[in-house]
């Protein structure tokens, strides 16, 4: 399978874990919190399995900037948070690094 792949499902997986962290409560919810466990450790598996060929810093950078666009849309979908414009700036500048990197750097290879 593709590092690519495999990297996509990680993000994904760490996606739904730190989505259902915010309903654990303290530990007090059972099911949010094993979704959150499982999710973590499908994630960080994949994410191992994905550095068979994606180097490190590169699927780290994919990793964070994609993650953070994801949970700042489902936090503000599903969770009524806001974004002020110094936050939506700092978003646009990670994804602009992720382009970056993804467009131009020959690390990606």
């Amino acid at each position: 399978m593709s590092g690519w792949l495999l990297l996509l499902g990680a993000i994904v997986a760490e996606v739904i874990a730190t989505s259902a962290l915010k309903q654990v409560e303290g530990f007090s919810r059972p099911l949010p919190l094993a979704l959150t466990t499982v999710g973590y450790v499908v994630a960080f598996w994949l994410m191992s399995l994905s550095l068979r060929t994606i180097p490190i810093g590169i699927a780290y950078a994919v990793w964070s900037g994609v993650g953070i666009v994801a949970i700042s849309t489902i936090g503000l979908i599903a969770f009524g948070q806001k974004l002020d414009a110094a936050a939506l700036a700092g978003i646009a500048l990670i994804v602009s690094g992720v382009a970056v990197i993804q467009l131009f750097s020959r690390s990606t290879v």
